[in-house]
């Protein structure tokens, strides 16, 4: 058996990231660039007014002066003419701030009358002006290749005039549930049958990691109906199997899928859940073979399928985001696997943050599993803890799953 950290990093550097596509502009959101995005244009393009008011000139504003109005400047319409010695013109938020003046008298610190308006507060040069590239000019980078785009990200591509984005491409992830024994949520359950949870999860998974989940027609124990479905991935980035990863007499993945090209890298891990798990290849489509547990699927998933998914998508290889976090309740020692307990965050009495490991860490109990927030690491031959000490805890609810 090999540990988690060298699985994951024989999984990392087996991939590489897909390739860039060009996609419109709303469509870029939490995808991965592959270009980096730089200003067309300078922000704000000239001096503008950062308030509504007067633009004046701050060495005619000083309090009780009474300024003649000469015109107005909304925003979308300058104003043409210049400020002179005792005058002022109406200007609006983003309006560009006219020659002669070096200053904007606020509204509220103003008494119009007529055609003039009294200063009530005297201002200082500058004040409430943006001036011309104050947040970026053109040329600047604004965002780098290799950044998962936000919604903020979005938001700065568009304000420096990119209507389109060069993104790599979303990786196509086949999912292949396998087992004689499951059926499809919704159809009939056949004596000894279970309902299939794990496709429909790791589509979830998928998704929220950014990639694009391909669910495969479910595969009963037999070598063609597995094989059929390994021929239908090849057009994918990776299959995911779940189910059949064991050496068991129904365990048939490996088997399966050896006439067909597979090559098998590793299958055994120290850790609980999931210590039986395949990685190899396809010919070139890599191969991740999940246990059929739903606990150990999901957790292996966690580990292993979501650095593989960012990794396809193109991010660099990162370490499991793991902090942490003061343990609610004591545990006893650890055995030699790696272990990975469900538990849930929560606030204790004087307003720390803990993290509760679930009293039953059963591998094929779901409802524990959606009810928890975090799994709980802990190494090899880790000692017996009480409460209060501090344990390294990935935050499912930081992952978005």
């Amino acid at each position: 058996m090999i540990s988690v950290e060298e699985a994951r990093g024989r999984i990392l550097e087996a991939l590489s990231p897909c390739g860039a596509e060009t996609v419109p502009l709303a469509e870029g959101w939490n995808r991965v660039l592959a270009r980096p995005v730089a200003a067309r244009l300078t922000q704000p393009p000239a001096d503008v007014s950062a308030m509504d008011g007067y633009a004046v000139r701050a060495a005619d504003a000083l309090e009780g002066a009474t300024l003649r109005v000469i015109g107005a400047a909304p925003a979308g319409h300058p104003f043409a003419g210049a400020v002179g010695a005792g005058e002022a013109v109406r200007i609006f938020t983003g309006a560009p701030v006219p020659e002669g003046a070096d200053a904007i008298l606020l509204q509220e610190d103003a008494t119009a009358a007529g055609g003039t308006v009294c200063v009530n507060e005297a201002v200082r040069p500058d004040r409430w002006i943006r001036r011309a590239g104050m947040d970026f000019r053109a040329g600047d980078t604004l965002l780098e290749a290799g950044r998962r785009l936000t919604a903020r990200d979005i938001g700065l591509a568009a304000a420096g005039n990119h209507a389109w984005l060069a993104v790599h491409r979303a990786p196509r992830i086949a999912i292949l549930a396998t087992g004689d024994e499951i059926v499809l949520p919704g159809e009939p359950l056949p004596g000894g049958g279970i309902v299939s949870s794990n496709a429909h999860m790791l589509a979830a998974l998928v998704r929220a990691a950014g990639g694009v989940p391909v669910v495969l027609p479910i595969a009963g124990d037999n070598h063609d109906a597995i094989g059929a479905a390994a021929e239908a991935a090849r057009r994918c980035e990776m299959l995911v199997t779940t189910g059949g990863a064991s050496v068991g007499e129904h365990d048939l993945v490996q088997s399966a899928l050896a006439p067909h090209g597979f090559t098998l890298d590793f299958w055994k891990i120290a850790m609980r859940p999931g210590k039986p798990l395949i990685w190899g290849r396809l010919g070139e489509t890599p191969v991740l073979g999940l246990p059929g547990n739903p606990v150990s699927a999901l957790v292996c998933s966690v580990l292993f399928l979501w650095p593989a998914l960012a990794r396809l998508s193109g991010l660099p290889a990162a370490p499991l985001p793991l902090r942490m976090v003061r343990l609610g309740a004591g545990l006893p020692e650890n055995d030699r696997r790696e272990e990975y307990m469900r538990a849930r965050l929560e606030t204790d009495a004087e307003g720390r943050a803990v993290v509760m490991p679930a009293t039953r860490q059963d591998s094929a109990m779901l409802r524990i599993l959606a009810g928890a927030d975090a799994l709980l690491q802990r190494p090899p031959h880790a000692p017996a803890l009480q409460a209060g000490a501090l344990v390294p805890v990935v935050s499912l609810a930081d992952l978005g799953i």
